[in-house]
């Protein structure tokens, strides 16, 4: 347990310093696989068709898989937004969080942060996809530009409206890239470290919305003091939430089930999820608006 603590605040509260790389000009795209999901919207009834497309694309030296999904019957220009994976790695869940955005009206890519679509089946394979990330910093800022372009030449994407949310690493991520000065117009972190290799500074653009569980052992309350003091600082626009009684990994269902199978403090939380995925659609509206 002492390991495996170890490793995941390690992932989950430092995570991903992402300093300055030469951004790949023009990223590969392949159309390989596609799904395609039918909602129905109120108050009108008309029929939203979500279309699920698997992509690769790539940075100078990594090959991505990614997941792009969007309302295929609206027409029109709209923000695009990334999503972020755990520490797990690109899987069903932040794909299903991207069918959920275009559901809502948004395009939403979900990136690849570790190359090839890389799963991680156990803590310690986990960690050493998110260690090697750590390991090359400019590489890993390339996959997230990379990510960002593929976004924006998306037909059905306003390239000048952005924003990027992630769970756990990926939170870590999108928020650290958010302090480099990434040209976001809003992020949102959900049980995500606030202990940031960048910290809030002058560069941030973008409003912020982190939500987290209050009980949530990787996430200490003086690190959240000093981030909060940070955003202060700079006159951020920002939102911490914290939900009592909620532990880590709250927005995901299979919480339950890798805590104990990997003896971890993790619980899935309904009650908190649905609470946060209001707040992101607030943060998004008003933004948007």
């Amino acid at each position: 347990m002492k390991r495996f603590t170890i490793l995941t605040l390690t992932v989950c509260l430092s995570f991903v310093c992402l300093i300055s790389c030469k951004q790949q000009e023009s990223s590969k795209t392949e159309t390989s696989e596609e799904s395609v999901t039918k909602v129905s919207k109120e108050p009108d009834s008309k029929t939203i068709q979500v279309k699920g497309e698997e992509v690769t694309y790539a940075s100078d030296s990594t090959n991505l898989k990614g997941y792009i999904a969007f309302n295929e019957n609206n027409k029109e220009k709209r923000p695009g937004i990334l999503v972020i994976h755990e520490w797990w790695g690109h899987n069903e869940y932040v794909r299903e969080r991207a069918d959920m955005l275009a559901s809502l009206g948004y395009t939403a890519i979900a990136i690849d942060m570790y190359g090839d679509g890389k799963l991680a089946e156990h803590p310690d394979d986990a960690g050493k996809f998110a260690g090697n990330v750590m390991k090359n910093l400019p590489e890993a800022k390339a996959r997230f530009n990379a990510a960002i372009d593929l976004l924006k030449k998306h037909e059905s994407v306003d390239g000048e409206k952005i924003a990027a949310i992630g769970y756990c690493f990926g939170g870590s991520v999108a928020l650290t890239m958010a302090n480099s000065g990434a040209d976001l117009d809003a992020v949102a972190a959900f049980h995500s470290g606030v202990s940031l290799p960048i910290m809030p500074n002058d560069k941030l653009k973008a409003r912020v919305l982190v939500c987290n569980g209050a009980d949530d052992p990787f996430i200490k309350e003086e690190t959240v003091t000093v981030f909060k003091n940070a955003m202060d600082s700079i006159g951020a626009t920002y939102e911490y939430i914290s939900y009592p009684g909620v532990k880590h990994s709250f927005t995901s269902k299979t919480a339950d089930e890798n805590a104990e199978k990997f003896n971890l403090p993790l619980a899935y939380d309904a009650e908190a999820d649905e609470k946060s995925w209001n707040s992101l659609q607030e943060l998004l509206t008003e933004t948007f608006k």
